[in-house]
């Protein structure tokens, strides 16, 4: 959640590599993901392009893997290039729950597709390294920059892919389960300060937002939770981002040990946040800030020190600007923008031969836990969030420095404001068509794995992870998708 990294937020929880990269660089206070969940935001950060024009709709379907990336166009330069840990932004991964929830989305019913979220503590008061695979994919990045990187004559570019803070799965809730275990050890969550953890406020369940409905009700989050059950699974939330600060700080002491940090350029971000029990929900897929809001800190050699940037970004940012960093020309048909002009205040003059960057960030969400294609438009203080072809489902428009919880919805308040920030939408997206190609994608995929299990697609679909749920009624549900075909 990128609002850990600025205050208020950063009062919750001691994140000293993130505070060191404030210190010696600059925290962008509003960066974006273009897709609030996995592979569609990935495939936006490493393609320059916003997820409509990838076709990058859910976990799923992302980039092809011929895509040009910023990294193959450096490699190609002369950087020597390295990956380590998560890089998921290719399309074909993913478990075929995932592919069959994003697709049957649009079928007319609610199913818990999550485990409920709950905490768990794990091991004892010392033991700083609770996701091993992540802490083993850091010691491969930390040697490479201490035995290769430090003897290379030529530039390097060196990616370390992380899964914290993502919840951990939760086998207790059947076999295809998802991940709403938010684990740690004691040492993380005694970095923790309980007391300035904000329990959120909830609106009944009546009043929710239609797709919020959908989604709390997906996400197994409309039953009773207790405050403290909530402050527990913020609490655990924020020592996995803990033990995520942690692993910064590796490659940057490597960096320091080295000697490189001096002349090496650091980027901390990531794909999506978390709504930790915000809005009643959990996990991503959602343009409330928890889910939407990324993290981005940048420093390096030539870059301002303690800046903080208020303008709008979003990942799609990142191509243009490692291509900026390694001195490559920036193709014209990107959807983002090099920072380095914000990062070293240049005059937007000099910024881009495209003109300069836009008052608004676009982020869009096609995926599962969510019945509708949805697009969010970030501009100055305005959030505005429309749904599927623009009036079968009621917008949202929020005011952030009035209400940062995003609890008022002004759509019908002030219609002025939502008809001009449609109109700058509908000039980078005609979302109502995006929204019925989606539509049709999820019905054609379906019917074409549907096809190729024959007679055995409905015991397959029984054992998804909204097996709970389908078994009541299988007739029921097996209905409402012929129906739907």
């Amino acid at each position: 959640d990128g609002r850990l990294t600025f205050f208020p937020g950063n009062q919750t929880v001691d994140l000293p590599s993130i505070n060191f990269m404030k210190r010696h660089g600059t925290v962008f206070l509003n960066a974006y993901t273009n897709s609030p969940i996995c592979c569609p935001s990935r495939a936006a950060m490493w393609s320059g392009l916003f997820t409509h024009l990838t076709e990058s709709w859910n976990n799923f379907k992302g980039l092809d893997p011929l895509h040009v990336t910023w990294m193959d166009l450096m490699e190609k330069h002369g950087y020597r290039a390295q990956k380590f840990g998560k890089l998921d932004f290719t399309s074909g991964h993913h478990s075929v729950s995932n592919r069959v929830e994003a697709w049957t989305r649009d079928v007319n019913f609610l199913l818990r597709q999550e485990g409920r979220p709950m905490v768990k503590l794990t091991g004892h008061r010392k033991q700083f390294r609770v996701m091993e695979t992540d802490w083993q994919n850091t010691d491969k990045a930390v040697h490479w920059i201490k035995e290769e990187a430090v003897n290379f004559t030529q530039p390097f570019i060196l990616y370390l892919g992380l899964n914290l803070p993502h919840p951990y799965p939760s086998p207790y809730a059947g076999e295809n389960y998802g991940s709403s275990t938010f684990l740690t050890s004691p040492y993380w969550l005694e970095k923790v300060n309980y007391e300035a953890i904000k329990i959120p406020k909830w609106s009944s369940l009546s009043e929710m937002h239609p797709v919020d409905y959908y989604s709390s009700y997906t996400k197994n989050c409309t039953g009773e939770f207790t405050k403290d059950e909530v402050r527990n699974i913020r609490a655990f939330y924020y020592a996995m981002c803990a033990e995520t600060d942690a692993m910064l700080g590796e490659i940057i002491s490597a960096l320091q040990d080295t000697g490189l940090l001096g002349k090496t350029i650091i980027i901390f971000t990531a794909d999506h946040g978390e709504l930790a029990m915000e809005h009643r929900q959990f996990y991503k897929m959602s343009m409330y800030e928890g889910s939407s809001h990324v993290p981005l800190l940048v420093m390096g050699p030539g870059l301002r020190e303690q800046q903080q940037i208020p303008n709008v970004v979003s990942l799609v940012d990142i191509y243009p600007t490692m291509l900026d960093i390694a001195g490559i020309p920036v193709p014209q048909n990107l959807s983002g923008y090099s920072l380095i002009p914000l990062l070293r205040e240049k005059a937007e003059s000099e910024a881009s031969p495209r003109g300069p960057r836009p008052s608004w960030v676009l982020s869009e969400f096609h995926g599962c836990n969510v019945n509708s294609s949805v697009y969010m438009l970030r501009t100055g203080k305005w959030k505005y969030i429309t749904y599927s072809d623009g009036s079968s489902v009621p917008p949202q428009l929020f005011d952030l420095t009035a209400d940062p919880d995003e609890l008022t919805n002004l759509a019908i308040k002030f219609p002025v404001t939502v008809h001009s920030l449609d109109k700058i939408l509908r000039s980078v997206v005609n979302y109502p068509k995006v929204s019925s190609s989606v539509q049709e994608y999820n019905k054609q995929q379906f019917i074409s794995w549907k096809q190729s299990l024959g007679h055995n697609y409905s015991s397959v679909i029984a054992n998804l992870r909204w097996h709970q749920d389908w078994l009541k009624d299988q007739k029921k549900y097996e209905n409402a998708i012929d129906k739907w075909l």
